[in-house]
């Protein structure tokens, strides 16, 4: 529908000030972007531990209501970014405990770094094992802490309706 905007001046952009520039995109795009939201929410996002992960998901998921209080869609979008992105990185080292996830033998070269890339510069390579215990580990249950907040927060009544709005509103 309206991508995300890569071109946007990131670092002297205020998107409260500003909620019009923003783009929801796809999946956690903005989420290491968007201020003064990062800013607000990184120091908050954990999961290194079942017990930070919920403490930090609960924390998050109390922002995600204040702003949706605040009827700052942008903050409450950038929230559930976070608790999406709680369980997508604790997967992620469930499934692989180095956190990586293509051997490292051949490097593809891209152009563009992080956050701007298409992904990881081993994407073409081979997919590394499963950790035996990826389902059940420490990790795998802070994922899924992540994920009961991310999903109570996406679905919410007043989330969507926000989201409506601005869509409404900004994607003319």
């Amino acid at each position: 529908m309206h991508a995300f905007n890569y071109n946007l001046d990131f670092k002297t952009t205020d998107f409260r000030k500003n909620p019009e520039l923003y783009r929801i995109g796809v999946g956690e795009q903005g989420v290491l972007l968007v201020e003064p939201y990062k800013s607000e929410l990184l120091p908050l996002w954990r999961f290194k531990t079942v017990e930070l992960a919920r403490e930090s998901s609960k924390t998050i998921y109390e922002q995600f209501e204040k702003y949706l209080k605040e009827k700052d869609f942008v903050g409450a979008d950038m929230a559930r970014k976070y608790l999406q992105m709680g369980f997508t990185r604790a997967r992620r080292y469930a499934n692989h405990a180095s956190g990586q996830k293509y051997a490292q033998d051949n490097r593809k070269d891209e152009p563009l770094e992080y956050p701007y890339s298409s992904g990881s510069k081993f994407k073409d390579n081979k997919v590394l094992p499963q950790e035996a215990d990826a389902l059940t580990n420490e990790k795998a249950q802070a994922a899924q802490v992540f994920k009961e907040l991310w999903f109570k927060a996406k679905d919410n009544p007043d989330y969507k309706a926000l989201k409506k709005w601005f869509r409404d509103t900004y994607y003319k």
